[in-house]
């Protein structure tokens, strides 16, 4: 319950997904000094496993570091021996659900429907993560009713609309391209926007 107490505390799960490996920790860094405390790797980056990794270490007691597109049983386990602290995936996957909680690590699977979210919720997903979640509407509409599940809308948000969301009753947020750009060309002032960038959300979402 710890960590899922950390990530309800801090909400906003920075997504990186293809990034250069050998930026990985000065992207990470950059992210922290904006006050990003969750991070998300994708399984499907380069040298994901071992990301997870480097990071779980580096940053140990300062972030929460997880694993993204989580597709199976497999990855699930290879995640958790590589240190996430949650998993996320894009789908709905109950036996990924029971091999996460199982090994005491934060259950995220995606869902899109309410059935979906009913389903993970009840097969002891902590948080489901709604994606792709079109608008703040949306989340609204499927919390009406279901509105003791905690969500995680995922896609399309940034400063200008987090705090919508945010009053839908989601508990946390998945942010990727419009926090961290895997195009872009890692130098310092990139790092420096990043930062920005990343201030600029929690700000939103705590006015």
């Amino acid at each position: 319950m710890q960590l899922l107490s950390q990530l309800l505390d801090h909400k906003i799960v920075a997504i990186l997904r293809g990034m250069p490996p050998k930026e990985t920790v000065r992207i990470a860094e950059a992210l922290y000094a904006g006050g990003i405390r969750l991070l998300e790797v994708t399984l499907n980056s380069e040298a994901a496993l071992p990301l997870i990794e480097e990071l779980s270490v580096t940053f140990k007691g300062r972030m929460l570091i997880g694993a993204g597109t989580v597709l199976n049983v497999s990855d699930a386990n290879n995640a958790i021996a590589a240190g996430a602290a949650f998993l996320i995936s894009p789908a709905l996957d109950i036996a990924v659900i029971k091999t996460t909680r199982d090994a005491g690590r934060i259950s995220i699977p995606g869902a899109y429907t309410p059935t979906e979210i009913l389903t993970a919720h009840n097969n002891g997903a902590d948080i489901v993560k709604v994606f792709p979640a079109p608008d703040a509407a949306y989340v609204k509409n499927i919390l009406a009713p279901l509105n003791h599940i905690r969500v995680m809308p995922t896609g399309g948000i940034d400063a200008g609309n987090i705090k919508t969301f945010a009053a839908t009753g989601a508990v946390a947020f998945g942010i990727g391209s419009a926090l961290v750009n895997s195009k872009a060309t890692i130098d310092e002032t990139y790092l420096i926007t990043l930062t920005n960038k990343a201030q600029q959300l929690i700000t939103a979402l705590n006015s």
